[in-house]
Protein backbone atom coordinates (compact mmCIF):
# COMPACT_ATOMS: atom_id res chain seq x y z
CA UNK A 1 0.00 0.00 0.00
CA UNK A 2 1.20 3.49 -0.84
CA UNK A 3 1.55 6.66 1.19
CA UNK A 4 1.09 10.09 -0.37
CA UNK A 5 2.77 13.03 1.32
CA UNK A 6 1.42 16.56 1.01
CA UNK A 7 4.19 19.11 1.65
CA UNK A 8 2.89 22.52 2.64
CA UNK A 9 4.74 25.81 2.97
CA UNK A 10 8.47 26.35 3.29
CA UNK A 11 9.03 24.04 6.24
CA UNK A 12 6.84 21.21 4.95
CA UNK A 13 8.54 21.19 1.57
CA UNK A 14 12.04 21.27 3.03
CA UNK A 15 11.37 18.48 5.54
CA UNK A 16 9.61 16.42 2.87
CA UNK A 17 12.54 16.68 0.48
CA UNK A 18 14.91 15.50 3.23
CA UNK A 19 12.56 12.63 4.09
CA UNK A 20 12.50 11.30 0.54
CA UNK A 21 16.30 11.50 0.40
CA UNK A 22 16.55 9.33 3.52
CA UNK A 23 13.93 6.82 2.36
CA UNK A 24 15.50 6.50 -1.07
CA UNK A 25 18.98 5.94 0.35
CA UNK A 26 17.75 3.45 2.94
CA UNK A 27 15.49 1.57 0.52
CA UNK A 28 18.35 0.92 -1.89
CA UNK A 29 20.31 -1.04 0.71
CA UNK A 30 18.07 -4.06 0.90
CA UNK A 31 14.73 -5.29 -0.40
CA UNK A 32 12.36 -5.95 2.46
CA UNK A 33 10.31 -9.12 2.50
CA UNK A 34 7.04 -8.26 0.81
CA UNK A 35 8.57 -5.48 -1.28
CA UNK A 36 11.10 -2.68 -1.20
CA UNK A 37 10.65 0.10 1.32
CA UNK A 38 10.73 2.57 -1.56
CA UNK A 39 7.49 1.22 -3.02
CA UNK A 40 5.45 2.97 -0.34
CA UNK A 41 6.78 6.38 -1.24
CA UNK A 42 7.87 6.19 -4.89
CA UNK A 43 6.53 5.06 -8.23
CA UNK A 44 8.38 4.68 -11.53
CA UNK A 45 7.73 7.27 -14.20
CA UNK A 46 7.72 6.58 -17.93
CA UNK A 47 11.54 6.60 -18.06
CA UNK A 48 11.87 4.26 -15.10
CA UNK A 49 13.02 6.89 -12.62
CA UNK A 50 11.83 6.87 -9.02
CA UNK A 51 9.22 9.57 -8.57
CA UNK A 52 8.03 10.60 -5.14
CA UNK A 53 4.39 10.05 -4.24
CA UNK A 54 4.22 13.65 -3.12
CA UNK A 55 2.35 16.89 -3.68
CA UNK A 56 4.15 20.19 -3.11
CA UNK A 57 2.04 23.21 -2.18
CA UNK A 58 3.17 26.73 -1.37
CA UNK A 59 1.86 30.19 -2.11
CA UNK A 60 5.32 31.19 -3.35
CA UNK A 61 7.29 29.18 -5.94
CA UNK A 62 10.85 29.58 -4.63
CA UNK A 63 11.00 26.70 -2.14
CA UNK A 64 9.12 24.32 -4.44
CA UNK A 65 11.48 25.05 -7.32
CA UNK A 66 14.48 24.52 -5.08
CA UNK A 67 13.13 21.23 -3.69
CA UNK A 68 12.34 19.88 -7.15
CA UNK A 69 15.74 20.91 -8.49
CA UNK A 70 17.59 19.40 -5.54
CA UNK A 71 15.72 16.11 -5.89
CA UNK A 72 16.44 15.89 -9.61
CA UNK A 73 20.13 16.64 -9.08
CA UNK A 74 20.43 13.75 -6.61
CA UNK A 75 20.25 11.36 -9.55
CA UNK A 76 18.29 8.91 -7.39
CA UNK A 77 14.74 10.24 -7.44
CA UNK A 78 12.64 13.21 -8.47
CA UNK A 79 9.30 14.87 -7.92
CA UNK A 80 6.55 14.57 -10.53
CA UNK A 81 6.59 17.39 -13.07
CA UNK A 82 2.93 18.23 -12.41
CA UNK A 83 2.72 17.30 -8.71
CA UNK A 84 3.00 20.82 -7.37
CA UNK A 85 0.97 23.98 -6.93
CA UNK A 86 2.22 27.49 -6.18
CA UNK A 87 1.27 31.14 -6.55
CA UNK A 88 3.26 34.35 -6.53
CA UNK A 89 2.19 35.81 -3.17
CA UNK A 90 2.49 34.19 0.25
CA UNK A 91 0.16 34.25 3.25
CA UNK A 92 2.11 36.83 5.22
CA UNK A 93 2.55 34.58 8.29
CA UNK A 94 -1.19 34.89 8.85
CA UNK A 95 -3.21 31.73 9.45
CA UNK A 96 -6.47 33.47 8.52
CA UNK A 97 -5.07 34.58 5.17
CA UNK A 98 -4.04 31.01 4.37
CA UNK A 99 -7.18 29.31 5.66
CA UNK A 100 -9.88 31.82 4.65
CA UNK A 101 -8.41 33.29 1.45
CA UNK A 102 -5.75 31.20 -0.31
CA UNK A 103 -7.26 27.85 0.63
CA UNK A 104 -10.79 28.42 -0.73
CA UNK A 105 -9.52 30.42 -3.71
CA UNK A 106 -7.29 27.59 -4.94
CA UNK A 107 -9.21 24.59 -3.61
CA UNK A 108 -10.04 23.04 -6.97
CA UNK A 109 -6.48 23.28 -8.29
CA UNK A 110 -4.96 21.83 -5.09
CA UNK A 111 -7.50 18.99 -4.97
CA UNK A 112 -6.74 18.13 -8.60
CA UNK A 113 -3.01 17.84 -7.89
CA UNK A 114 -3.65 15.56 -4.90
CA UNK A 115 -6.19 13.48 -6.82
CA UNK A 116 -3.72 12.79 -9.65
CA UNK A 117 -1.14 11.57 -7.16
CA UNK A 118 -3.64 9.36 -5.32
CA UNK A 119 -4.77 7.81 -8.60
CA UNK A 120 -1.20 6.63 -9.24
CA UNK A 121 -1.47 4.39 -6.15
CA UNK A 122 -2.72 0.82 -6.52
CA UNK A 123 -3.99 1.06 -2.95
CA UNK A 124 -3.83 4.16 -0.75
CA UNK A 125 -2.74 3.53 2.83
CA UNK A 126 -3.17 7.16 3.77
CA UNK A 127 -1.82 10.68 3.57
CA UNK A 128 0.95 12.36 5.54
CA UNK A 129 0.72 16.14 5.56
CA UNK A 130 3.85 18.06 6.53
CA UNK A 131 3.75 21.67 7.73
CA UNK A 132 4.94 24.22 10.23
CA UNK A 133 2.44 25.73 12.66
CA UNK A 134 4.17 29.13 12.91
CA UNK A 135 3.58 30.76 9.55
CA UNK A 136 0.61 31.35 7.28
CA UNK A 137 0.75 28.96 4.33
CA UNK A 138 1.91 25.82 6.13
CA UNK A 139 -0.50 26.32 9.00
CA UNK A 140 -3.45 28.07 7.35
CA UNK A 141 -3.47 26.50 3.90
CA UNK A 142 -2.28 23.25 5.48
CA UNK A 143 -5.30 23.15 7.77
CA UNK A 144 -7.63 23.93 4.87
CA UNK A 145 -6.05 21.20 2.71
CA UNK A 146 -6.39 18.69 5.56
CA UNK A 147 -10.07 19.58 5.78
CA UNK A 148 -10.43 18.93 2.04
CA UNK A 149 -8.56 15.63 2.33
CA UNK A 150 -10.87 14.46 5.08
CA UNK A 151 -13.88 15.21 2.91
CA UNK A 152 -12.41 13.62 -0.23
CA UNK A 153 -10.92 10.52 1.44
CA UNK A 154 -13.07 9.88 4.52
CA UNK A 155 -11.86 6.29 4.96
CA UNK A 156 -8.13 6.92 4.54
CA UNK A 157 -5.77 7.62 7.40
CA UNK A 158 -4.43 11.15 7.76
CA UNK A 159 -1.29 11.79 9.79
CA UNK A 160 -0.43 15.46 10.28
CA UNK A 161 3.24 16.09 10.90
CA UNK A 162 3.75 19.47 12.59
CA UNK A 163 6.99 21.34 13.15
CA UNK A 164 6.70 23.40 16.32
CA UNK A 165 8.46 26.81 16.27
CA UNK A 166 11.34 27.85 18.51
CA UNK A 167 10.06 29.06 21.87
CA UNK A 168 12.14 32.24 21.55
CA UNK A 169 10.03 33.15 18.54
CA UNK A 170 10.22 32.96 14.77
CA UNK A 171 7.06 34.96 14.02
CA UNK A 172 5.40 37.47 16.38
CA UNK A 173 1.99 35.81 15.90
CA UNK A 174 3.26 32.22 15.90
CA UNK A 175 1.25 31.31 19.00
CA UNK A 176 -1.99 32.50 17.37
CA UNK A 177 -1.20 30.46 14.26
CA UNK A 178 -0.32 27.42 16.36
CA UNK A 179 -3.53 27.58 18.41
CA UNK A 180 -5.71 27.91 15.33
CA UNK A 181 -3.88 25.13 13.49
CA UNK A 182 -3.86 22.55 16.24
CA UNK A 183 -7.44 23.16 17.38
CA UNK A 184 -8.76 22.66 13.84
CA UNK A 185 -6.57 19.66 13.02
CA UNK A 186 -7.62 17.87 16.17
CA UNK A 187 -11.05 17.23 14.69
CA UNK A 188 -9.73 16.28 11.24
CA UNK A 189 -6.63 14.18 11.74
CA UNK A 190 -6.25 10.58 12.90
CA UNK A 191 -2.99 11.51 14.64
CA UNK A 192 -0.81 14.60 15.04
CA UNK A 193 2.94 13.96 15.21
CA UNK A 194 4.93 16.92 16.57
CA UNK A 195 8.60 17.83 16.31
CA UNK A 196 9.78 20.76 18.42
CA UNK A 197 12.51 22.88 16.86
CA UNK A 198 14.05 23.53 20.28
CA UNK A 199 14.43 19.81 21.00
CA UNK A 200 15.81 18.98 17.56
CA UNK A 201 18.20 21.93 17.72
CA UNK A 202 19.56 20.56 21.01
CA UNK A 203 20.17 17.18 19.36
CA UNK A 204 22.15 18.88 16.59
CA UNK A 205 24.25 20.86 19.06
CA UNK A 206 24.85 18.41 21.89
CA UNK A 207 24.78 14.99 20.22
CA UNK A 208 25.76 15.59 16.60
CA UNK A 209 28.30 18.33 17.51
CA UNK A 210 27.21 20.65 14.72
CA UNK A 211 28.82 24.04 15.33
CA UNK A 212 26.75 26.27 13.05
CA UNK A 213 23.28 24.76 12.96
CA UNK A 214 21.15 25.45 9.90
CA UNK A 215 17.51 24.68 9.16
CA UNK A 216 18.87 21.97 6.89
CA UNK A 217 20.51 20.27 9.88
CA UNK A 218 17.29 20.47 11.90
CA UNK A 219 15.23 19.18 8.98
CA UNK A 220 17.69 16.32 8.50
CA UNK A 221 17.21 15.07 12.06
CA UNK A 222 13.42 15.33 11.71
CA UNK A 223 13.52 13.42 8.41
CA UNK A 224 15.59 10.58 9.84
CA UNK A 225 13.23 10.18 12.78
CA UNK A 226 10.21 10.16 10.47
CA UNK A 227 11.82 7.60 8.19
CA UNK A 228 12.59 5.47 11.24
CA UNK A 229 8.84 5.30 11.84
CA UNK A 230 7.60 4.92 8.27
CA UNK A 231 10.05 2.40 6.82
CA UNK A 232 8.85 -1.25 6.76
CA UNK A 233 8.91 -3.23 9.99
CA UNK A 234 7.45 -6.46 11.33
CA UNK A 235 4.45 -5.97 13.59
CA UNK A 236 3.39 -8.52 16.25
CA UNK A 237 0.59 -9.81 14.00
CA UNK A 238 2.44 -9.69 10.67
CA UNK A 239 3.53 -13.37 10.69
CA UNK A 240 6.87 -12.61 9.12
CA UNK A 241 5.58 -10.23 6.44
CA UNK A 242 6.32 -6.52 6.65
CA UNK A 243 3.35 -4.30 7.45
CA UNK A 244 1.43 -3.17 4.40
CA UNK A 245 -0.31 -0.23 6.06
CA UNK A 246 2.05 1.59 8.43
CA UNK A 247 -0.31 4.52 9.01
CA UNK A 248 -3.16 2.23 9.99
CA UNK A 249 -0.88 0.22 12.27
CA UNK A 250 0.51 3.42 13.80
CA UNK A 251 -2.92 4.88 14.56
CA UNK A 252 -4.34 1.63 15.92
CA UNK A 253 -1.31 1.20 18.18
CA UNK A 254 -1.23 4.72 19.60
CA UNK A 255 -4.54 6.55 19.21
CA UNK A 256 -7.20 4.58 21.05
CA UNK A 257 -9.30 7.62 22.04
CA UNK A 258 -10.15 10.75 19.97
CA UNK A 259 -9.22 13.02 22.89
CA UNK A 260 -5.60 11.85 22.72
CA UNK A 261 -3.97 12.39 19.32
CA UNK A 262 -0.65 14.09 20.12
CA UNK A 263 2.39 11.99 19.30
CA UNK A 264 6.04 12.72 20.02
CA UNK A 265 9.12 10.83 18.88
CA UNK A 266 12.65 10.22 20.10
CA UNK A 267 15.44 8.11 18.63
CA UNK A 268 18.54 6.45 19.98
CA UNK A 269 21.43 6.46 19.27
CA UNK A 270 22.19 9.86 17.79
CA UNK A 271 25.93 10.25 17.41
CA UNK A 272 28.22 12.48 15.37
CA UNK A 273 29.85 10.71 12.42
CA UNK A 274 33.30 11.41 13.87
CA UNK A 275 32.38 9.42 16.98
CA UNK A 276 30.89 6.38 15.29
CA UNK A 277 34.14 4.42 15.21
CA UNK A 278 34.41 4.70 18.99
CA UNK A 279 30.78 3.89 19.81
CA UNK A 280 29.36 0.49 20.69
CA UNK A 281 25.63 -0.05 21.16
CA UNK A 282 23.86 -3.03 22.71
CA UNK A 283 20.12 -3.63 22.90
CA UNK A 284 20.02 -3.70 26.74
CA UNK A 285 21.91 -0.40 26.93
CA UNK A 286 19.83 1.32 24.26
CA UNK A 287 16.52 0.22 25.76
CA UNK A 288 17.56 1.14 29.30
CA UNK A 289 18.34 4.69 28.18
CA UNK A 290 15.22 4.92 26.03
CA UNK A 291 13.01 3.88 28.94
CA UNK A 292 14.50 6.57 31.15
CA UNK A 293 14.14 9.15 28.39
CA UNK A 294 10.44 8.34 28.30
CA UNK A 295 9.97 8.47 32.06
CA UNK A 296 11.87 11.72 32.56
CA UNK A 297 10.50 13.34 29.39
CA UNK A 298 13.97 13.75 27.83
CA UNK A 299 14.44 13.99 24.05
CA UNK A 300 18.02 12.71 24.06
CA UNK A 301 20.13 10.36 26.12
CA UNK A 302 22.60 13.03 27.20
CA UNK A 303 21.68 14.53 30.56
CA UNK A 304 18.89 12.07 31.42
CA UNK A 305 17.48 12.64 34.91
CA UNK A 306 17.97 9.21 36.44
CA UNK A 307 16.32 10.38 39.67
CA UNK A 308 12.87 10.25 38.05
CA UNK A 309 11.34 6.85 38.78
CA UNK A 310 8.18 5.11 37.77
CA UNK A 311 5.72 5.06 40.71
CA UNK A 312 5.20 1.65 42.34
CA UNK A 313 1.42 1.90 41.96
CA UNK A 314 -0.91 3.69 39.61
CA UNK A 315 -2.55 6.90 40.71
CA UNK A 316 -5.40 8.67 38.99
CA UNK A 317 -7.30 11.89 38.59
CA UNK A 318 -6.07 14.99 40.38
CA UNK A 319 -3.38 12.98 42.12
CA UNK A 320 -1.91 12.03 38.74
CA UNK A 321 -1.93 15.66 37.64
CA UNK A 322 -0.13 16.77 40.81
CA UNK A 323 2.36 13.92 40.39
CA UNK A 324 3.24 15.04 36.86
CA UNK A 325 3.71 18.67 37.90
CA UNK A 326 5.67 17.85 41.03
CA UNK A 327 7.95 15.01 39.93
CA UNK A 328 8.20 15.40 36.18
CA UNK A 329 7.21 11.76 35.67
CA UNK A 330 5.83 11.39 32.17
CA UNK A 331 2.82 9.08 32.04
CA UNK A 332 1.81 7.46 28.74
CA UNK A 333 -1.42 6.46 27.13
CA UNK A 334 0.39 4.29 24.57
CA UNK A 335 3.88 3.74 23.19
CA UNK A 336 5.22 2.21 19.99
CA UNK A 337 8.81 0.97 19.96
CA UNK A 338 10.49 0.38 16.58
CA UNK A 339 13.75 -1.57 16.65
CA UNK A 340 16.02 -1.94 13.63
CA UNK A 341 19.30 -3.73 13.12
CA UNK A 342 21.50 -6.61 14.14
CA UNK A 343 20.13 -9.33 16.43
CA UNK A 344 16.88 -7.41 16.73
CA UNK A 345 14.79 -10.47 17.56
CA UNK A 346 16.80 -11.05 20.73
CA UNK A 347 16.03 -7.56 22.06
CA UNK A 348 13.83 -7.57 25.18
CA UNK A 349 11.74 -4.47 25.84
CA UNK A 350 9.85 -5.57 28.96
CA UNK A 351 10.94 -2.45 30.83
CA UNK A 352 8.80 -0.31 28.54
CA UNK A 353 5.73 -2.44 29.24
CA UNK A 354 5.56 -1.86 32.99
CA UNK A 355 2.02 -1.00 34.08
CA UNK A 356 3.27 1.93 36.17
CA UNK A 357 4.25 3.80 33.01
CA UNK A 358 0.71 3.87 31.66
CA UNK A 359 -2.73 5.19 32.41
CA UNK A 360 -4.81 3.03 34.72
CA UNK A 361 -7.69 2.61 32.27
CA UNK A 362 -5.75 0.87 29.51
CA UNK A 363 -3.85 -2.39 30.19
CA UNK A 364 -0.15 -2.06 29.42
CA UNK A 365 -0.24 -5.13 27.17
CA UNK A 366 -2.61 -3.17 24.90
CA UNK A 367 -0.85 0.17 25.34
CA UNK A 368 2.63 -0.99 24.29
CA UNK A 369 3.62 -2.30 20.85
CA UNK A 370 6.94 -3.34 19.33
CA UNK A 371 7.85 -3.39 15.64
CA UNK A 372 11.12 -4.96 14.52
CA UNK A 373 13.27 -5.17 11.42
CA UNK A 374 16.67 -6.86 11.01
CA UNK A 375 17.59 -4.21 8.42
CA UNK A 376 19.93 -1.59 9.87
CA UNK A 377 18.98 2.06 9.50
CA UNK A 378 20.67 5.46 9.44
CA UNK A 379 24.28 4.21 9.67
CA UNK A 380 23.67 2.50 13.03
CA UNK A 381 24.12 -1.24 13.53
CA UNK A 382 21.31 -1.08 16.10
CA UNK A 383 18.78 1.72 16.52
CA UNK A 384 15.48 2.34 18.29
CA UNK A 385 12.68 4.84 17.73
CA UNK A 386 9.96 5.46 20.30
CA UNK A 387 6.68 7.06 19.24
CA UNK A 388 4.77 8.11 22.33
CA UNK A 389 1.24 9.25 23.07
CA UNK A 390 2.01 10.69 26.47
CA UNK A 391 2.33 13.87 28.51
CA UNK A 392 5.51 14.78 26.62
CA UNK A 393 3.89 17.67 24.74
CA UNK A 394 1.77 18.90 27.65
CA UNK A 395 4.16 21.62 28.83
CA UNK A 396 4.95 23.14 25.40
CA UNK A 397 1.25 23.04 24.48
CA UNK A 398 0.30 24.71 27.77
CA UNK A 399 2.95 27.41 27.25
CA UNK A 400 1.83 28.07 23.69
CA UNK A 401 -1.83 28.44 24.66
CA UNK A 402 -0.93 30.69 27.61
CA UNK A 403 1.17 33.02 25.46
CA UNK A 404 -1.53 33.20 22.80
CA UNK A 405 -4.19 33.93 25.41
CA UNK A 406 -2.12 36.75 26.91
CA UNK A 407 -1.86 38.35 23.47
CA UNK A 408 -5.56 37.80 22.82
CA UNK A 409 -6.55 39.34 26.16
CA UNK A 410 -4.81 42.56 25.12
CA UNK A 411 -6.30 42.29 21.60
CA UNK A 412 -2.84 42.33 20.06
CA UNK A 413 -2.89 41.77 16.29
CA UNK A 414 -6.49 40.52 16.35
CA UNK A 415 -7.41 42.92 13.54
CA UNK A 416 -4.93 41.14 11.29
CA UNK A 417 -7.11 38.03 11.56
CA UNK A 418 -10.58 39.52 11.62
CA UNK A 419 -9.99 41.32 8.33
CA UNK A 420 -9.64 37.90 6.66
CA UNK A 421 -12.72 36.40 8.28
CA UNK A 422 -11.61 34.91 11.62
CA UNK A 423 -13.75 36.29 14.45
CA UNK A 424 -12.95 36.62 18.13
CA UNK A 425 -15.45 33.80 18.71
CA UNK A 426 -13.32 31.57 16.47
CA UNK A 427 -10.33 32.32 18.69
CA UNK A 428 -12.34 31.53 21.81
CA UNK A 429 -13.53 28.23 20.33
CA UNK A 430 -9.92 27.30 19.56
CA UNK A 431 -8.78 28.17 23.09
CA UNK A 432 -11.61 26.11 24.56
CA UNK A 433 -10.75 23.14 22.38
CA UNK A 434 -7.09 23.12 23.37
CA UNK A 435 -7.81 23.74 27.05
CA UNK A 436 -9.81 20.51 26.94
CA UNK A 437 -6.85 18.69 25.35
CA UNK A 438 -4.54 20.09 28.04
CA UNK A 439 -6.96 19.00 30.77
CA UNK A 440 -7.22 15.49 29.34
CA UNK A 441 -3.47 14.98 29.16
CA UNK A 442 -2.92 16.53 32.60
CA UNK A 443 -5.30 14.04 34.13
CA UNK A 444 -3.89 11.08 32.25
CA UNK A 445 -3.72 8.42 34.93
Amino acid sequence: MSIVTVQLGQCGNQVGQELFDVICEDGQKEVYQGGSGTERFFHHNTTGELTARAVLIDMEPKVINHSMSKAAKSGKWRYGETSHFSQKQGSGNNWANGYCVHGPRHREAMEDVVRREVERCDRLAGVVTMMSVAGGTGSGVGTYVTQCLREAYPHSFILNHLTWPYSTGEVIVQNYNSVLTLSHLYGLSDAVLVHENDAVHAVCARLLNIKHISFGDVNGVIAHQLAGILQPALTPDSYGVYSRNPLGELVSSLVCHPEYKLLSVCSIPQVASSSMAYSVFSWPGLLKHLRQMLISNARMEEGIDWQVRAPPVQCGGAESARSFRATGFNRSLANLLILRGKEVFSAEADGLQEAALYTSWLPSREAFSVWKSPVSFNKYERSATLVSNSQTLLEPLDNMVRKAWNMFASRAYIHQYTKFGISEEDFLDSFTSLEQVISSYTQLG
